[in-house]
């Protein structure tokens, strides 16, 4: 197999919060936002590679945290070729001695197709995805919304929302303004209990990282 970087792009954003099982929120959680947290700069790579020294990128996210703190994506777009930066503006929340990613759905666009929030009329004209973090020196772990537990929470009177439960697909939508949304952090264990991604910082540069990517295919296969 030819490593290449993931490319249903977001292995973080796209598939981790905008999948068929999804929550989305009204309103990003308080009002004490931040568009940085320095302990993300860097290039970072999938936890599980990086401990068998290979770059399978079809199972491995690829991210880069430049100095000024925009989060990039890093796609492939073709095998062996350059890498294509995908910016995705990002935002950090700090409340209770934990750390959470803010992404509006607009900062998608373009990105994945999202519909419209579920029974929602009219439509929002943006809600938010939220995920916990934990830094661990060069290590960064991510939790994801668990959508069963936030649905629970829906349908038994917790939380304002929505559930639309298919047979293939769960979407939560939470409604509710900053104070409620921080207050909901605070008050219920939404995230999942284990890390859905864990991100190790790599000693490589973006540069030296690309440069390995475009290795002839040959040198780049798995041995069989």
């Amino acid at each position: 197999m030819i490593a290449r970087p993931v490319r249903n792009v977001f292995a973080l954003l796209a598939l981790l919060l905008a999948g068929c099982v999804e929550t989305r929120f009204e309103s990003p959680p308080g009002d004490n936002i931040e568009t940085c947290d320095t302990r993300w700069k860097g290039l970072w790579i999938g936890a599980d590679e990086q401990r068998r020294g290979e770059l399978d990128l079809d199972d491995v996210a690829a991210f880069h945290v430049d100095a000024n703190c925009e989060f990039n994506v890093l796609d492939q777009v073709e095998a062996g070729g350059p890498l294509k930066r995908v910016h995705v503006p990002l935002n950090f929340v700090h409340a209770g001695g934990r750390d959470y990613i803010v992404v509006a759905d607009t900062s998608l666009a373009g990105v994945v197709e999202l519909d419209p929030p579920h029974g929602i009329d009219p439509a929002p004209r943006k809600s938010f995805f939220f995920a916990r973090y934990r830094v661990r020196g060069d290590r960064i772990q991510v939790f994801t919304v668990d959508s069963k537990r936030a649905a629970g929470l829906v349908i038994d009177g917790k939380l304002d929302g929505t559930v639309d439960k298919t047979r293939n697909g769960l979407r939560v939508y939470v409604q509710g303004d900053r104070a409620q949304m921080l207050r909901m952090l605070r008050e219920h264990a939404i995230f999942e209990d284990e890390p859905t991604l864990e991100l190790v910082r790599s000693k490589q540069g973006v540069e030296a990282f690309e440069r390995s990517l475009r290795r002839p295919p040959a040198a780049q296969g798995k041995p069989r």
